[in-house]
């Protein structure tokens, strides 16, 4: 796409392309498409190009090599999305009559099954965590419901501990090898969370040695993978399921939910776009509420007869 390398992809509404286009340009779109002309390239270019990288698409380096050799379809679709955008500044720019992703056929994310913490678990969970040194990682994790990325990119500067809360600001990723510092996904990830008198007290009893909360042994922002590891070895010495470290935010939404804690509440917690996503993302709890709910009016309405 020779005519149009030199300019600039519209920020819009995906956040997350600031940090990552640079990665996906150099690592897959160039190569790919750098030298077809703009107003040649073809719906059948791109499908060649996302076919690839569902396959074989995934960067080498140390961290990938005991992983798929093919990128998630959800970063495929991301990439697709980053150059729908730039495609569609082309249009309105009139440099291509159409934009040719708008008839690519792409690969449907598949929803990954939903694991949490049984409640009756966590007292286990945490007196081994506990143990292995790593306790107020996870108690922050499983009171905040925040995303992995989000609790390592947290800094004392962001926890005010006399108004309990946390401010969202920034997220830690591994990108090209590298831990680095990165903005937030979507506007709706920068948020402040309330925290409870618990969790004030668990901060309050941290040293402060470093600028993130939960540094690595080094200094600097701990390594996404390491806290997943450590996850892992807790569960397994626990005698737990192994389950996704994304699955203690699940467990936060879930006992929040049980809890009485209505959906917008959560919803903006969370930091979700609407209110209907997190209904939709949690639908088998908030049913299950709902049939609580009509028990109990019905045993009232019972009683009344």
């Amino acid at each position: 796409m020779r005519r149009y390398k030199q300019r600039e992809i519209p920020n819009r509404k995906y956040e997350f392309f600031d940090n990552t286009a640079q990665g996906f340009i150099e690592n897959h779109i160039k190569p790919a498409l750098g030298d077809i002309p703009l107003e040649k390239l073809t719906t059948m270019d791109l499908q060649r190009l996302y076919k690839h990288l569902l396959e074989r698409g995934r960067v080498e380096c140390t961290e990938s090599r005991s992983k798929p050799k093919g990128l998630s379809i959800k970063t495929v679709r991301n990439i697709n999305q980053m150059i729908s955008s730039a495609l569609n500044c082309a249009v309105e720019q009139r440099l291509i009559p159409g934009n040719p992703t708008k008839s690519c056929a792409l690969p449907k994310l598949e929803r990954k099954e939903m694991k949490i913490l049984p409640p009756e678990s966590l007292g286990t969970f945490f007196e081994e965590a506990r143990r292995s040194g790593v306790f107020e990682l996870y108690y922050i994790d499983l009171a905040t419901g925040l995303r992995r990325g989000e609790l390592l990119g947290l800094k004392w500067s962001d926890v005010d501990l006399d108004k309990g809360i946390i401010h969202v600001r920034r997220q830690v990723l591994r990108q090209n090898g590298k831990v680095v510092e990165a903005p937030l996904k979507t506007k709706n990830s920068y948020r402040n969370i309330a925290i409870g008198v618990g969790t004030i007290k668990i901060l309050r009893s941290m040293a402060q040695k470093d600028e993130y909360v939960f540094p690595s042994p080094y200094g600097g922002p701990m390594s996404p993978d390491s806290v997943l590891h450590m996850l892992q070895r807790v569960l397994k010495r626990a005698g737990l399921e192994r389950i996704r470290f994304h699955d203690l935010r699940h467990t936060f939404s879930v006992l929040a939910l049980q809890n009485g804690v209505d959906v917008k509440t959560l919803s903006a917690m969370l930091g979700h776009y609407s209110a209907g996503f997190t209904l939709d993302t949690y639908a088998h709890v908030t049913t299950s509420m709902q049939k609580q709910a009509a028990n109990a009016v019905g045993s009232f309405l019972s009683r009344t007869l």
